[in-house]
């Protein structure tokens, strides 16, 4: 109650006592001023913030779905979100709202005119909820022991780095379970400092620094955009953080620009979203003085499935290891094995084939998309469309992308594997994202393979002749006439490759 809980580069800080008033009293003006009876869908427009957990609480414990948007989107996709999920009103801020040029379709309602609506009645029985009433009482009161497990507690969308973004429905299960599993594993501690910078539309946001902070001990820091290195580093220095959840893109950035200091405190750090290159873990570790572990997860799994555990961070309840190379071990109920690209039956040790997941985080389903639920959920296991292979141990080892191969003359034909011969042939920055391959149909062979790139130092003809020296089998390597420059290569606000986006301009140049 009297204990430091939340803090964010603005300066705002609040104890666990002054969170939870906040909480309440938000709660009882959405209700008076903003909200409908039967509202059930709210959105929600904020960075990661102080201001951003507080709104998000108040709408989860007035029983209604939270719906945190991408703004890094256009308004025609985030307008598709809205109408999905029927929002009429989305929370923001000003700020926000200067900040990026959006056209929404729902009446915005501003955080920060608030503060000239709390009545004395609002903070007296905010008061008195939170120091006097016993917290059995006051759940009873909010409504709360009516909740069901499997009631949906908020939708994500996903990021549309394959097509349309979908609305993830999350229930209470599945948010409780992957927090407490994830604890389990890391063993999260009173005295530990989480860093909060992933979007809180991003599931890996949402579950592990948002819903994180306000179930367990550790305190939370938040910045608004993780972009920004050097206020991340001073904001872990100034708080002691000691756990940072990230992608190896933001990761990079810090190992290039934040200080060692400012790491002082930092016990784990986890990469995720993206394949973390050996070469990135060593400069963190030389920069930095921690080195970084990799994790996995999709918005459909609430979202972590395994994360890699580095022996300062073991718990004695749930040990796991750590295995460079892997996303680690699965977290303690969850289940995962790989079957075969085309009968769908199980492999054996490390095979290589496509990764399924069952567990009390697999998704209620897609929001009003119940084909697409159905391609995806088969006898309580999701199919991730990624493809890898578990070990004797049962280390997972994610090796493509199914969206990322093409099936060439009955042979599936990794993406990334090209890419990547590639970029070590004609030694490419690994930081710059100057080629893509993607493919097009193609009448004789069912697909052509296609490289989209900004530039490169050699001729197609000679790209070609080392892809072959490389030891790539023929079917494998493009042909010298399948190379097309363009302009930038397409990503998404998150930063990912726009995969959509990557083969509507392959269609383009390659009808």
């Amino acid at each position: 109650m009297r204990r430091a809980k939340l803090a964010d580069s603005s300066g705002a800080e609040l104890t666990g006592a002054a969170l939870l008033s906040r909480t309440l009293m938000l709660r009882r003006i959405l209700q008076r001023e903003v909200l409908g009876r039967h509202e059930k869908h709210v959105g929600l427009l904020l960075p990661p913030s102080v201001g951003a957990v507080v709104a998000n609480a108040a709408v989860s414990i007035d029983r209604r779905v939270a719906v945190n948007l991408n703004y890094t989107v256009s308004s025609e996709i985030m307008n598709a979100c809205i109408a999905r999920c029927g929002i009429r009103h989305v929370l923001t801020s000003r700020r926000v709202m200067e900040k990026f040029d959006l056209d929404i379709d729902a009446q915005l309602v501003y955080i920060e005119d608030f503060k000239d609506k709390v009545t004395l009645l609002d903070k007296l029985t905010a008061a008195a909820q939170t120091w006097l009433m016993p917290v059995s009482v006051l759940e009873r009161r909010l409504g709360l022991t009516e909740i069901d497990p499997d009631d949906v507690m908020t939708v994500i969308f996903t990021s549309g780095s394959t097509g349309q973004p979908k609305g993830v429905m999350l229930t209470h299960r599945n948010v409780g379970s992957n927090i407490r599993a994830f604890d389990s594993v890391v063993d999260l501690k009173k005295s530990d400092v989480l860093v909060g910078i992933l979007p809180l539309f991003h599931s890996f946001g949402y579950t592990a620094t948002l819903w994180t902070a306000l179930t367990l001990e550790p305190k939370t820091i938040y910045h608004y955009s993780p972009l920004e290195a050097q206020q991340v580093g001073k904001l872990c220095g100034r708080h002691g953080a000691t756990i940072l959840i990230a992608t190896p893109t933001f990761l990079r950035s810090y190992a290039r620009r934040c200080n060692r200091e400012d790491f002082a405190a930092m016990e784990l750090v986890v990469a995720g979203a993206e394949k973390l290159p050996v070469e990135l873990a060593d400069l963190f570790e030389k920069k930095l003085g921690v080195r970084p572990v990799e994790g996995y997860g999709t918005t459909e799994l609430s979202p972590v499935v395994s994360v890699n555990v580095p022996s300062s961070r073991i718990s004695a309840r749930a040990p796991r290891g750590c295995k460079e190379g892997t996303v680690g071990q699965p977290l303690p109920g969850i289940s995962a094995k790989v079957v075969d690209l085309d009968t769908g039956e199980d492999l054996g040790v490390g095979k290589s084939g496509m990764l399924l997941v069952s567990g009390p985080n697999v998704m209620k389903g897609y929001l009003g998309q119940p084909e697409l639920t159905a391609e995806v959920l088969r006898s309580g296991w999701y199919v991730t469309g990624d493809v890898a292979a578990i070990d004797a141990e049962g280390f997972i080892r994610i090796t493509g992308r199914e969206s990322r191969f093409s099936k060439i003359g009955g042979e599936m034909v990794p993406h990334i594997r090209i890419e990547e011969t590639i970029t070590r042939a004609l030694q490419l920055d690994e930081e710059q994202l100057t080629m893509v391959v993607t493919a097009v149909p193609d009448a004789r062979k069912g697909e052509r393979l296609i490289v989209l790139h900004t530039g490169l130092a050699e001729a197609p003809q000679e790209i070609c002749r080392r892809l072959s020296e490389a030891g790539l089998p023929p079917i494998w390597i493009p042909s010298p006439d399948s190379f097309h420059r363009i302009k930038e290569i397409p990503v998404l606000g998150t930063g990912k490759l726009d995969l959509k986006r990557v083969k509507e301009v392959a269609l383009v140049e390659f009808p």
